[in-house]
């Protein structure tokens, strides 16, 4: 995956354990891979043996001795802190870089970078084609599905060989041509299994590979063999075959079939928001968001083993995200070999409706729980209660014996007791050796050779209380008083229009209607709709970037706004790449120095605790620079760049894009205690009950009290019809 032309290749190297039996697992929707290890290095991999030993730690170890098991047509969330490497793993598996994934096994994946490029990858790996210039959205679904445009393709050729009368050798050659590309797609796949296994099957591969590769060498032969050196034989046979194959793509694409996939296109198209007057637009001419869809509604037409989503749900409104969650499970339900899905996603109640089970990357580890999200957090409180209790128990017993340790001791040596003395001996190899846990994970007696592997100098493992998985800890600076009264902003009877390119066309319509909206101190603000219902246009009237059509916009004189725009992180992306070197805490300084208000000035140890306070601490801030940042980093930045100046409203439009769960949650907190005004644009449903509506959940208070202070606002809007 190459990041830019300057900076080496980043490899992904991958092995694990691998079995010397040649065991055949005809279930393709399951994988079974155990002492899994994966390794981010940066720059090409200098041969194609696999690392062994010190060399797996030259890059970023992701994985250590994993075990990824998925089962048959189950529906997994695999969920991590941002910058654990989730996206990398699912690459990872869907280019079939680990050693123990069939090569026959179709997967397909939504990444969740870069809408408009795709990730390269072998045949069965669904991939985006970046050259859509010439195809309708419509098109571009159907053929990632179908690979209509490459079967016409051989199909145009074939005919005009065939049909055409400039040569009778035409029909053979074509042929040949096609079986030779065909095969050498066919060495990419070879030479991959090749170089991934080891043993004696890697042996097996290796031989393969050799004896395809005189293959390839005999079609090249063929290829370049001369007109007068072929029999009458040879091309009668040759020419009968291209009309065979070419009976064959023409079934592949007859209309009946075709017409079948179309209507399922269009059906998935519409469930994604797509309006029917935009089948027919260009792929090339859509904006990202638009691309993302257009890429979703390929990968869930295509058959699959195993499909993988990484962050689905980003570009969706509310209405797309909930279709999308009835057609997962639809799919799990109603189909009659469901596919395995592995979806990363920040939003909560998808990946509650979703998902069966959990996968919880952490420490470079793979942990699996089944059940929700809710029921996960319940389960992580309730083993930290329960071993909490047994761990104060137990130090209470060891402080008890040890007591009693010296006591008999001092009686011992006082009396001479020999007796004495030897019990104290006996409590003191109890307390050293058998004192941890007393209950195995099945909730039976604690067993060391069946409840604890590997080789101990105890017999028992020690009681380790689970820690909370809070992502970092944000913290935001107080809003100042604003000295004399006064709402933040006001809205009075806006319009907006956009105005017509021509006096000669009528009046585009308004976007917005009369609209009145306040915001004061304090207030929580919600702002939900369908994309294209004025939400955006609202923004950039609150915003200052638009002025209305008609009405008033009055602003507090003394106000500061933050705006973060859902384009922000891909701005400061561009920007990083423009400038290699320029790291986060390299830009905050210098738009500190580039403001005009000389009393905001912050030193570097005030602009270094500004970015730790919202998880950008120490040399992540000063060494990393802005184009190895991860995308939640970059959310971060951010905010950091609008918080420097102490803000008293904050409109955040889409925030949680590029967000992990957890650290969506600790946003939440964080923005729900806060003495500013916020105004959130979001189809996270979590985020908007949390912060705007105040609700706290299961999952976040035992209490399950609701904040409300006095004076503080909350309300939802919902955009419809310009209104």
């Amino acid at each position: 995956m190459a990041t830019n032309v300057e900076e080496a290749e980043t490899t992904i190297l991958c092995t694990s354990k691998q079995t010397r039996f040649d065991i055949k697992n005809p279930v393709y929707q399951e994988l079974d891979i155990e002492g899994l290890n994966i390794t981010v290095t940066s720059g090409p991999s200098k041969s194609a043996v696999k690392p062994k030993g010190k060399a797996r730690a030259d890059g970023l170890e992701l994985l250590s001795n994993a075990t990824l098991k998925l089962k048959a047509g189950v529906h997994y969330a695999l969920i991590g802190r941002n910058g654990t490497g989730k996206s990398t793993i699912l690459k990872a598996v869907a280019q079939k870089l680990i050693p123990g994934i069939p090569i026959p096994t179709r997967i397909s994946i939504l990444q969740q970078t870069d809408a408009d490029k795709a990730a390269a990858g072998d045949g069965s790996v669904s991939s985006i084609a970046t050259s859509t210039a010439k195809l309708s959205v419509l098109e571009q679904v159907i053929d990632n599905a179908t690979s209509r445009n490459e079967i016409q393709r051989e199909i145009d050729v074939l005919s005009a060989a065939i049909e055409g009368q400039t040569s009778t050798l035409a029909a053979l050659r074509a042929f040949r041509q096609l079986h030779h590309d065909r095969m050498k797609r066919e060495l990419f796949i070879l030479d991959k299994d090749a170089r991934l296994r080891s043993g004696t099957r890697g042996m097996a591969a290796r031989k393969a590979l050799t004896a395809f590769e005189k293959k390839i060498a005999e079609s090249a032969e063929r290829l370049a063999e001369k007109d007068e050196d072929l029999t009458e034989e040879v091309i009668q046979e040759e020419t009968q075959a291209a009309s065979d194959l070419l009976v064959e793509l023409q079934s592949q694409v007859e209309p009946a079939r075709i017409a079948d996939i179309e209507t399922r296109a269009r059906n998935i198209l519409t469930g994604l928001g797509f309006p029917k007057a935009n089948f027919d637009k260009h792929v090339s001419t859509l904006s990202g968001g638009w691309r993302m869809r257009t890429n979703l509604a390929s990968v869930l037409l295509q058959p699959a083993d195993i499909l993988i989503l990484d962050e689905p749900t980003n570009f969706l409104d509310l209405l797309g995200i909930i279709w999308l969650e009835k057609y997962l499970i639809q799919l799990r339900d109603s189909a009659s070999n469901p596919p395995t899905v592995v979806l990363v996603s920040h939003d909560r109640d998808f990946v509650n409706a979703v998902c069966q089970e959990l996968i919880i990357l952490r420490d470079q580890e793979l942990a699996y729980f089944r059940g929700d999200l809710l029921q996960y957090d319940k389960s992580i409180k309730d083993k930290q209660l329960y071993l909490g209790r047994m761990k104060d128990a137990q130090e209470k017993q060891k402080s008890h014996m040890q007591n009693t340790i010296q006591q008999n001791i001092k009686q011992g040596k006082a009396a001479g007791d020999d007796n004495k003395l030897r019990q104290a001996k006996s409590r003191q190899k109890k307390l050293d050796n058998r004192m941890g846990m007393e209950k195995s994970a099945n909730g039976g007696r604690f067993k060391l050779n069946r409840d604890l592997t590997g080789f101990h100098t105890t017999a028992r493992a020690e009681i380790e209380i689970p820690q909370d998985e809070k992502g970092v800890s944000i913290t935001l600076p107080q809003a100042p008083d604003l000295r004399f009264p006064g709402p933040l902003i006001s809205l009075e009877k806006v319009t907006f229009k956009y105005p017509s390119p021509k006096k000669t066309t009528p009046p585009a319509p308004a976007i917005l209607t009369d609209i009145d909206l306040t915001i004061h101190t304090g207030d929580r603000i919600g702002l939900i709709g369908l994309n294209g219902s004025g939400k955006s246009t609202l923004i950039k009237l609150l915003t200052d970037t638009t002025k209305p059509t008609k009405g008033t916009v009055t602003r507090h004189p003394r106000l500061r706004m933050g705006y973060y725009s859902q384009h922000a992180v891909e701005e400061l992306q561009l920007l990083g790449m423009a400038e290699h070197e320029l790291t986060a805490l390299a830009l905050l300084t210098q738009d500190i120095n580039d403001s005009t208000d000389g009393e905001d000035k912050l030193d570097e140890g005030e602009i270094r605790g500004l970015l730790g306070a919202l998880g950008l601490p120490g040399r992540t801030a000063s060494d990393v620079p802005l184009r190895k940042l991860s995308g939640g980093q970059l959310v971060r930045l951010a905010l950091a760049r609008l918080l420097w100046k102490t803000p008293q409203l904050l409109v955040l439009d889409e925030i949680t894009t590029h967000l992990d769960f957890y650290t969506v949650t600790a946003l939440a907190e964080a923005l729900s205690t806060w003495n500013g005004a916020v105004v959130v644009v979001s189809h996270d449903r979590f985020l908007v009950r949390r912060v705007v509506e105040g609700v706290r959940g299961e999952e976040e208070s035992e209490d399950g009290e609701e904040e409300e202070e006095e004076g503080r606002r909350r309300v939802v809007y919902l955009l419809k019809g310009g209104g």
